[in-house]
C-alpha cells in the first residue's frame, strides 16, 4: 500500500487503525527475527495512537493526511520516553528525554510509530554491520547487506513492516540503503529539515530524511517534517511555493538533466552501467533532455569527507564519556580516577569503527595538522560546491548512479575499511555541497534492486521529487 491508499482505506472504514497495527506486529513478529530491522518495538505507543485515531474516525472528524500511517524511526532520532541507542553499547540503556522536532511534527500528523530501527553504530558505516547490537539483512536476499547506515529503516520499508521510515544521511546513509533495498530515499537540502533531536555525528553534513515505497509517499513525509525550527539555527523556512504532491508534469518534461562524466568513467559494474543507460533512455522517452556536465573535483570528495566527518565526529562524540549518560559499567566497578573512567567507558562502550573515526578526527584537528588537513579539506569543499553551481548553469537536475554495484554479501567488506568507504563515492558530494538527493528504484530487470539518483539545486526538492513521480507514473515496473 501507498500512504494515500492507506489513508483512503482508513477513511472509508475498510479497516481500522487498530486492525492495521495488529496485523503489522504479527508480520514483524513472524519475519523480523530473520531480517533484524528493528532494535525496539513500540506496541504500547502504537496501539494507543491507533485507538485514538479510530475514535476520531468514529466521530466523523477530519484526519491529517498521514494519520494512522505506520512509520519506523532510525534509532538515532529521539522519541520521548523511548530507548535511543544509536546501536552503541555506550547508550544501550539510554532513554530519550524529549522528542526530536521531526517526531513532534509527525505526532501532530497522528502518525503511528512502530519501532526504532537498527543502524551502523552512531551512523558510521555503509552496511549496518557496524551495529553493536545486531546485523540487519536485506529482505531481497538474506545473505546480503541492506546498506547503511540507515539499513534498518530501509529494510523495514522493503519488508513491509512500515509504510515509511525516517533515516539520517551524512554521506549517503539514506540513498545507498534505499538503492540496495529497492525503496525510495530522500536526502533533503542541508537545513530543510531540523536536526534537533538527531544525535549529532557530523553536524555540517547530517540531514534527516524519509524512506518510502513511492516518490509520492516520500514527498508527503518530507512535506510534513520540513521547515524552520527555533531549536536548530541551520534550519530554514519551507518554500510553500513548491507543490511537492501534485507537480506540473508537463513542465517537468521540459527539464534538462546533467550527466557528470566523472560519475560514469570507471568503478561501476557492468550491470549498473547498463541499468543507468536504460533509465536514461526511459527518461528521454518522457521528453527529458540530457546534457553533459563536469564536476572535476568529485575525485576529491572521498578524501575531503573523511577529513571533515571524522573531525566533527571527534568533537560530537566527546559527550559520551561514561558520566553524562548512563555508562557501560555497574557503579560498584567504576574507577576512582576520572581519566581512567573515560578510558574504561569509551574503550568498552564504543565500537572499532567509531574509535577509528574519533582517532582520525582528533589527529586532523591536532596542533600542527589542522591547516594541513582540516583547513585544506574545507577549501576543497568550497571547490566541490562551485562545481555543482557551474553544472546547474547548464542543467536543472543532475542524473547519477547511487552505488557502483548492487548489495554485497554480509562480511564481504567488513575487514577492509577503505573498500567500505568507497561505497559512498557517488553520494558523498551531495552532502559536502548541502544539496538534495533522491534515490529511486530503477524500473529495469535485475536480480537485486538498483537505484538511480537525482540531485537538485539547494531547496529545490520539488524538482527531483516531481521528476521521480513522473518516472513512476509513466514507466511501468519490469515484467518478471
Amino acid at each position: 500500500m501507498t500512504i494515500s491508499e492507506f489513508n483512503k482505506g482508513l477513511r472509508n472504514k475498510e479497516f481500522s487503525a487498530s486492525e492495521a497495527v495488529k496485523k503489522l506486529y504479527q508480520k514483524i513478529k513472524s519475519e523480523d527475527p530473520t531480517i533484524g530491522a528493528f532494535l525496539t518495538l513500540l506496541p504500547d505507543l502504537a496501539i494507543a495512537q491507533a485507538q485514538k485515531i479510530d475514535s476520531v474516525i468514529a466521530k466523523g472528524e477530519n484526519l491529517p493526511p498521514l494519520a494512522g500511517v505506520p512509520l519506523a524511526v532510525k534509532d538515532i532520532i529521539l522519541i520521548e520516553g523511548q530507548a535511543c541507542t544509536a546501536a552503541s553499547k555506550i547508550l544501550e540503556h539510554y532513554t530519550a528525554s524529549y522528542d526530536a522536532t521531526v517526531i513532534k511534527k509527525l505526532k501532530e500528523q497522528e502518525v503511528i510509530f512502530v519501532g526504532k530501527t537498527n543502524l551502523d553504530e552512531f551512523a558510521m558505516g555503509s552496511s549496518t554491520e557496524n551495529s553493536a547490537l545486531q546485523i540487519t539483512r536485506n529482505p531481497h536476499d538474506l545473505e546480503r547487506v541492506p546498506g547503511g547506515s540507515s539499513g534498518g529503516s530501509a529494510a523495514a520499508v522493503a519488508a513491509g513492516f512500515a509504510l515509511g521510515a525516517l533515516g539520517s544521511d551524512t554521506g549517503g546513509s539514506i540513498r545507498q540503503p534505499a538503492a540496495f533495498c529497492g525503496v525510495v530515499g530522500l536526502k533533503p537540502t542541508y537545513g530543510a529539515v531540523s536536526r534537533y533531536g538527531l544525535m549529532a555525528m557530523a553536524s555540517s553534513l547530517d540531514q534527516i530524511g524519509p524512506f518510502a515505497n513511492s516518490v509520492e509517499d516520500a514527498s508527503l513525509l518530507f512535506q510534513a517534517i520540513r521547515g524552520e525550527d527555533k531549536f536548530d539555527s541551520t534550519s530554514t523556512p519551507a518554500d510553500d511555493g513548491q507543490d511537492l504532491i501534485a507537480p506540473d508534469f508537463s513542465a517537468l518534461k521540459n527539464m534538462t538533466l546533467g550527466i557528470p562524466s566523472e560519475y560514469f568513467e570507471s568503478g561501476m559494474e557492468n550491470n549498473m552501467a547498463k541499468a543507468m543507460e536504460q533509465v536514461k533512455e526511459q527518461l528521454q522517452d518522457l521528453g527529458v533532455k540530457f546534457v553533459p556536465v563536469s564536476l572535476p573535483h568529485t575525485k576529491y570528495s572521498l578524501s575531503t569527507y573523511y577529513i571533515i566527518q571524522p573531525a566533527e565526529v571527534s568533537a560530537n562524540l566527546a559527550r559520551y564519556d561514561g558520566v553524562r549518560y548512563e555508562g557501560v559499567m555497574p557503579a560498584e566497578y567504576l574507577p576512582n580516577d576520572l581519566q581512567e573512567l573515560y578510558f574504561e567507558s569509551r574503550g568498552k562502550g564504543l565500537g572499532a569503527e567509531v574509535k577509528r573515526r574519533i582517532i582520525l578526527g582528533t589527529f586532523v584537528l591536532s596542533s600542527g595538522y589542522h591547516d594541513a588537513y582540516y583547513k585544506k579539506a574545507q577549501q576543497v569543499r568550497a571547490l566541490i560546491v562551485k562545481d555543482f553551481e557551474d553544472a546547474f548553469q547548464k542543467a536543472d537536475v543532475i542524473f547519477a548512479p547511487v552505488t557502483p554495484h548492487t548489495a554485497f554479501k554480509i562480511g564481504e567488506k567488513s575487514n577492509d575499511p577503505l573498500s567500505m568507504y568507497l561505497e559512498d563515492a557517488y553520494t558523498l558530494p551531495v552532502n559536502i555541497a548541502g544539496l538534495p538527493g533522491l534515490s529511486i528504484p530503477a524500473r529495469v530487470k535485475s536480480d537485486m534492486p538498483i537505484g538511480f539518483q537525482l540531485i537538485g539545486k539547494r531547496f529545490r526538492e520539488a524538482d527531483i521529487l516531481g521528476l521521480g513521480q513522473l518516472y513512476e507514473k509513466e514507466i511501468p515496473p519490469p515484467s518478471l
